[in-house]
This record gives C-alpha cells, structure tokens and sequence, in this order.
C-alpha cells in the first residue's frame, strides 16, 4: 500500500518506548484497567463522536475520563448542541473532535471554546501528518466540491496515524502519564495495523463485478479507496442535503448497471432512501436486497463489541463483504484477546 510506511513508521516508534517499558500487556488490562496514575488526576476529555472517544479511551487508560457527546444513532452532520453540551464543553480540560466539518453546526461552539480551552481537530491533524504521503484525503463532489471528506475513519491504516497524535497531546497534558500513553498507543497501534491487513484479506474474496457499495450518504469513500471498493451514497459527505427523485433514479441505474446483489442502510440514517432505491430497480425488473445495516457516522451501543471502534470496523466488513459475494477472512491472532473479551470467535 502507498501508506503502508507511514503506519509501520508510527508503530515501529510507539513499539520501540513499549519494549523498553516491558511486554505489552493483555487488552482487557491496558484498556479497561482502572489502576494508580501516581496520584494524578485524570484528564477531563471531552469528544463528539464515538470513533475519536474509542482512541481517547484506548490510549489514555486510567489517566483520562472521557465523556461523548454523541452516542449510538447520532447524526453528527445534523447535530445541535445542547445547553448540556455546552456546558460539558466548557468544563472540558481538553476537548477532541473530528474536524473536516463532520459537526455540522457544532463546529461554532467548538472554534469558540477552542479560544480558552484546548482542543484537538483529530482528522485534521491526520490529515497534516499524510500530507507529504500521496493523496489521501479525499474530497466531496457537486456541492460538497472543494470539502474534505471527514470520515478518514474508514480507512484502518489513516485512522491509525491518529494514535501517535493522540499519545503526543495527552503526553502534554500529563506528562507524568507519558510512559502510559507510549505503552498503549503501541499496543493499539499493532492491533490497527493487524485489523488494516484483516480488512484488505477480507476484500479481496469479493468478485470484481460486485466491488461497489451503495449507501445512504458517502461516509464510506475512504473505505472505498483503501480496500478496493467504488463507492456510491445517494446523499454527499453530508446529510445536510435532502436526496432528491433524481438522486433514487441514479442510484437505481448504478444499481442495475452493476448488478450488485445488495444495497445497504446506515444506523444514523433513515432507510427510506435504500428502500426508495431497491423499489426503484425492483420496478425496472431487477433484483437486490438489502444487505445489512453499516455503522457510518456513529458506532454501535456500549457494552456491545460494535460500540467500539475496531468491532464496527468488523462489523461493516462482514456485512459488506458477505452481502456481496465474498467471505470473511479469518481474524487475526493479533486481536484474539479482543475477540474473547467479548465472547466472539
């Protein structure tokens, strides 16, 4: 892969403070362990989106207590925030945020409390860290042109620079926690890196003439372009837009033209556009089912393996890949611990 060094670079440099630190230590300890922090207090985090607290939570362990504001369900696009909000933003010692105008409206209480509180854009200081490495940030079309695409979560291998930046600006907020944060970013780190080659494995058993993925709107082009996937979401790179008549009719003619045996529904989305679809190639005498539903812009329910951020990322695959012909790859030894911690084979 053309980013491919990049990751193994920031792994490699995260694994290196690990090995002098000692073995990496089990999942369920370095993710869930609730242990001394030298008697320093944890920092305040408070994040938008489930993708970026996951990171959070992962790298800073017991020397952070996150709070999100957006669960399961949640269309950051359309989001407004609460009084609530508002006041747990201000509260924050540190907040942290997709960026790329994921938050939709969100984003002005953001740039004003970023005035006095500090604040992390992750995909933005993602998107700083690739910019010498080939074009990966992606852009939307019609009236989204000239907008990047904030959902860089798609792609394992991009979304996995964020851990090195996540270990840097909490390191700088308790440096009595460095030791701590270097340890799990480098654990999680090798995890993302096995989960990236997990997904590519997986794509690859899908027949070329079904490599396309219909969806409500385009939260998955990153996906799209880093395992092999055209991609078509009847709304742009965000909801904001209303899909019209027009935009059902061509999706239903991708639809047919491709032949592809599914479609598919998102968690933060009506399915009423997805079904308008599939009963518009219906009534052209086509077939096509609905595939499943994919977590695009909010992962699932906490306590459940797809509320976090390497679950969802399996279940998209799975269901992607099997609606549309392929198969699974087995999971990866790297990710075992995962696996058992939630009962999962």
């Amino acid at each position: 892969m053309r980013y491919r060094s990049i990751i193994l670079a920031v792994t490699r440099r995260l694994a290196l403070v690990a090995l002098v630190l000692g073995a990496a230590a089990p999942w369920s300890s370095l993710v869930a362990a609730q242990g001394a922090t030298n008697g320093v207090p944890p920092i305040g985090v408070v994040t938008t989106v489930g993708m970026v607290a996951d990171l959070v939570r992962a790298v800073g362990g017991p020397c952070v207590r996150v709070t999100n504001l957006m669960g399961p369900g949640i269309d950051p696009h359309l989001y407004r925030a609460s009084a609530g909000d508002v006041e747990r933003l201000g509260g924050a010692e540190l907040i942290v945020y997709n960026g790329f105008n994921l938050e939709g409206q969100l984003g002005a209480v953001l740039g004003r409390l970023g005035q006095r509180t500090p604040t992390l854009a992750l995909a933005e200081r993602i998107g700083e860290r690739v910019a010498g490495a080939g074009e990966r940030l992606l852009e939307g079309e019609d009236e989204y042109a000239g907008q990047t695409d904030p959902h860089l979560w798609g792609a394992v291998d991009l979304w996995a620079v964020g851990v090195e930046v996540v270990v840097e600006v909490l390191s700088e907020r308790r440096p009595a926690c460095t030791d701590g944060f270097a340890e799990r970013g480098a654990d999680y780190a090798t995890r993302l890196t096995a989960l990236h080659d997990w997904v590519r494995a997986s794509a690859a058993s899908v027949p070329e003439a079904y490599r396309t993925v219909v969806t409500s709107h385009d939260a998955f082009e990153y996906f799209g372009d880093a395992y092999g996937f055209d991609v078509a979401g009847i709304e742009g790179i965000s909801t904001e837009s209303e899909a019209s008549i027009a935009d059902i009719r061509e999706t239903a003619a991708l639809v047919l033209a491709t032949g592809v045996p599914a479609i598919f529904v998102e968690t933060t989305i009506s399915p009423r556009t997805i079904e308008a679809v599939r009963a518009a190639v219906l009534d052209r005498g086509g077939e096509v089912v609905i595939g499943g539903e994919l977590f695009g812009d909010a992962m699932g329910d906490e306590g459940t393996p797809e509320g976090t951020y390497i679950g969802m990322v399996r279940h998209n695959v799975s269901t992607v890949v099997r609606a549309l012909g392929g198969e699974a790859a087995p999971w990866p030894d790297e990710l075992a611990d995962w696996a058992e911690a939630w009962a999962l084979r």
